[in-house]
């Protein structure tokens, strides 16, 4: 049997991936109040996403308590996370294009992994959708030039790592469904994450921090940090990991185009191409209809609760 996915949580996904989209300029306006290592940045990020949903949990919290199973994936999704973000922007910092496209294979991980670990049954559409979405990726960002050098490959060494632990936590994400709320599920991975990430932070980082700088971060990171994760998480509980996965392909899409449009980076017809590739595959997920998959892959509202 099939049903037409529900528009709500695809909507709350992509909205998501489009918040994250704006980090470039959350964190260029960071660096021209006073530059932080990034490590640094990633504590204050996490802090806040921690911070807000805290204050989410008094209202959305479960109140039975939580297995011992469980709360070891949510440990393991903070682990997960912290990596995944000191991961990412040390490629970063070494070549923009090689370490978004090779962060962006998590879809390819997903898709992988989701029918062995969640059983959600990968249609041909879904397939295709993703190719379609990757493939649009790779035109967008993907290098010219002559063969990778040592920086090269060690960026995209870096991207892929982190793409592996952004794949785990869309899949593990399932496993707490049925034991954590949302709000409690970024709480407590940030509860995890953040003295994780502070532990990388040196003693001259913090004493060099500039207030400014930290206090915008802070304030700016409610959107892209805290509201987008809850967007996500909520949204990814209630539809396949690998359609939520491919949905945020949204995001190097709204990144290149803020560029653009903000910062005055150039935006080729390559880059064009690519973005309409990214949109084609995001539109076919959207509407593709979801076959009957286990309980753990979709909504927990409708799910087995256990006793």
């Amino acid at each position: 049997m099939t049903a037409r996915p529900r528009p709500l949580p695809y909507a709350a996904v992509a909205f998501a991936a489009c918040l994250w989209g704006t980090w470039g300029l959350v964190i260029r306006e960071t660096e021209a109040l006073g530059r932080m290592s990034t490590a640094l940045e990633s504590t204050i990020v996490m802090a806040v996403i921690t911070v807000v949903s805290g204050v989410a949990c008094l209202r959305d919290r479960i109140a039975r308590p939580a297995p011992w199973r469980a709360r070891a994936w949510v440990a393991w999704l903070g682990v997960g996370d912290a990596m995944n973000v000191l991961l990412f922007f040390a490629a970063y910092k070494l070549t923009i294009a090689v370490s978004v496209l090779t962060h962006y294979l998590t879809p390819v991980f997903v898709a992988i992994a989701a029918p062995l670990v969640l059983g959600e049954r990968r249609t041909l559409r879904t397939t295709v959708a993703i190719a379609v979405s990757f493939g649009g990726l790779a035109t967008m960002l993907a290098p010219s030039g002559g063969g990778a050098s040592a920086v090269v490959l060690e960026s995209a060494a870096l991207g892929a790592g982190s793409a592996l632990f952004y794949a785990s936590n869309v899949v593990v994400n399932k496993f707490v469904a049925d034991s954590y709320s949302t709000s409690e599920t970024m709480f407590w991975h940030g509860v995890v994450a953040t003295p994780l990430l502070a532990a990388f932070v040196g003693p001259s980082a913090w004493a060099a921090i500039e207030p400014r700088a930290a206090v915008f971060l802070a304030i700016a990171s409610i959107g892209p940090g805290a509201l987008a994760g809850l967007a996500f998480v909520w949204g990814l509980r209630r539809m396949p990991a690998a359609h939520a996965s491919t949905l945020t392909l949204l995001e190097p899409l709204v990144s290149i185009v803020l560029g653009a449009v903000a910062l005055g980076e150039p935006l080729g017809v390559r880059s064009a191409a690519g973005g309409a590739l990214i949109l084609a595959g995001s539109l076919a997920v959207m509407t593709a209809p979801v076959k009957a998959v286990s309980s753990r892959s979709m909504d927990p509202d409708t799910s087995p609760r256990p006793q």
